[in-house]
């Protein structure tokens, strides 16, 4: 048995070598800093927000989108009905601030072949004039800096761009340890998104063109999702999709450990969909969680066959890559941090006991992580902010019944620490 230890290791070495160089390659990444063109070069640009339930960091959500450093923009908002609670949230922000670029409209076109978002999305872009020759879009647990926008439009002006994109990064402290399993697993899909060209929603900028250009928006038409499907779309016309580093944003909402496993079911469903290279997203979950718990197992094999020695290696293997791990996304955490305090963001303190933590979530991460893969193969229906649609395939999906968004409606996917 001691054998077999010894290859399941040299496997596990292998496949930590490939780790630790696509972490490199996304520092390299990193380090690019796109330049921000003057006022005169930047295009009119309409910025989306498709709301449906009031988010806790909407107001300031608000703020920051329309008080941008950027000479020609509109905010659209678009409110899922005018009962929804985000109404009264969004009016009482904006009578607070003495802007006029904005617009509030509800969601009147309800398509029964898409989500609910991207209803809301069409519609905005359908209405949309000439002049405005960007489109950006964001979630409404974005707090964006002040020059978000000229940053994520600037590349665009590239002829060979169709799109830029930030991420998402998250605080490992919280009252749940469903925060800190998120902000472990986002350490690795940061990276995996980065190198697979996997656009986030909560940042990105379409060039208007390209969207009518390449059948985007009729697409969206029939999706449940709008960002993961963009990169294999804009490869077919040879454009591709911009990662702007310094557009890495922080969330701090909170979120329990059954909220969090159904948001990653959801999460990963869409790469299954609209991912080209969703089987090197499969294989790299099944090598990262597969390889070290068959060390786990040929360990309590060995000890039960009185293989003691044996044992202790392969535990002792398994508690290396794990700890190797660790130190990889304090790596990754040391290197993004002047990113966010650049956005006058927190950043957090490592301390021996958040380390702790993190050894201690990093094989709860992986549990839960591959339950929701697997559970993401079988998922014929979703719910998603009080609403279900039957899924049948990436183009096959259907809004089962609408109904306005309620208070009473805590979303599937997130709860928030009071």
């Amino acid at each position: 048995m001691s054998d077999l230890v010894i290859l399941i290791s040299k496997f596990l070495v292998g496949w930590l070598v490939i780790q630790v160089s696509t972490v490199l390659l996304f520092l390299w990444g990193l380090n690019s800093r796109p330049k921000s063109l003057p006022n005169e070069q930047l295009p009119k640009t309409a910025v989306l927000l498709c709301l449906r339930g009031a988010d806790p960091f909407l107001p300031d959500c608000l703020r920051s989108l329309l008080q941008q450093n950027y000479p020609q923009y509109d905010v659209k908002l678009i409110i899922d009905s005018e009962q929804d609670p985000a109404w009264q949230v969004v009016s009482d922000t904006i009578n607070q601030l003495d802007v006029s670029n904005f617009q509030i409209s509800h969601l009147r076109n309800i398509k029964q072949t898409c989500s609910l978002k991207c209803s809301s999305l069409v519609q905005a872009v359908s209405e949309l004039d000439k002049s405005y020759k960007v489109v950006a879009l964001v979630d409404a647990d974005t707090i964006v800096h002040a020059n978000w926008l000229r940053e994520l439009v600037s590349p665009l002006m590239n002829p060979s761009v169709g799109a830029t994109t930030g991420n998402r990064w998250y605080l490992p402290t919280g009252s749940y340890w469903g925060s800190l399993i998120r902000y472990i697993w986002n350490v690795s899909a940061i990276v995996q998104m980065y190198l697979y060209g996997i656009p986030w929603g909560g940042t990105l900028a379409v060039k208007t063109e390209v969207l009518h250009q390449t059948g985007l928006l009729e697409k969206w038409g029939q999706a449940f999702g709008e960002d993961t499907m963009i990169r294999s779309v804009l490869s077919q016309h040879n454009l591709q999709v911009k990662f702007v580093p310094s557009l890495i944003m922080l969330n701090q909402e909170e979120t329990d450990l059954p909220s969090l496993r159904y948001w990653l079911q959801r999460q990963l469903m869409a790469s299954r969909l609209y991912h080209p290279l969703w089987p090197a997203v499969v294989a790299d979950t099944v090598l990262t969680i597969l390889l070290p718990h068959l060390l786990i197992v040929v360990m309590v094999l060995a000890w039960f066959t009185g293989e003691g020695d044996t044992a202790a290696i392969a535990f002792l293997w398994y508690v290396m890559y794990m700890l190797t791990l660790v130190m990889l996304m304090i790596f990754l955490e040391v290197s993004i941090q002047p990113v966010i305090r650049s956005q006058d963001k927190p950043v957090i303190e490592l301390s021996w006991p958040l380390i702790g933590k993190m050894i201690i979530g990093m094989p709860f991460t992986q549990w839960i992580y591959a339950i929701a893969m697997f559970r993401s193969f079988d998922m014929p229906t979703v719910h998603w902010r009080g609403v279900s649609y039957e899924v049948k395939g990436p183009w096959q999906i259907r809004l089962k019944e609408y109904r306005p968004y309620q208070t009473v409606d805590q979303p599937s996917d997130r709860q928030i620490s009071l």
